[in-house]
């Protein structure tokens, strides 16, 4: 589970097929043993045809997903 970084923009291939990438912050269920901050990763992703319609339709940033 996380959440957009940024609002998913639709694009179309030359086909017309619709394509969305976007990226997630997932926190990590550890803290650092230095510092006792939690860090995240960033997981790049990439959705076609009626997810990616449905990514842009119902998701933004901030949302959890």
């Amino acid at each position: 589970m996380g959440r957009f970084t940024r609002d998913p923009e639709l694009k179309f291939t030359q086909t017309d097929t619709p394509v969305t990438s976007f990226t997630l912050a997932v926190d990590r269920d550890f803290k650092n043993k230095e510092t006792g901050e939690r860090g995240a990763d960033f997981i790049d992703c990439v959705a076609w045809r009626n997810t990616a319609d449905f990514i842009c339709d119902y998701f933004t940033k901030g949302s959890k997903a």
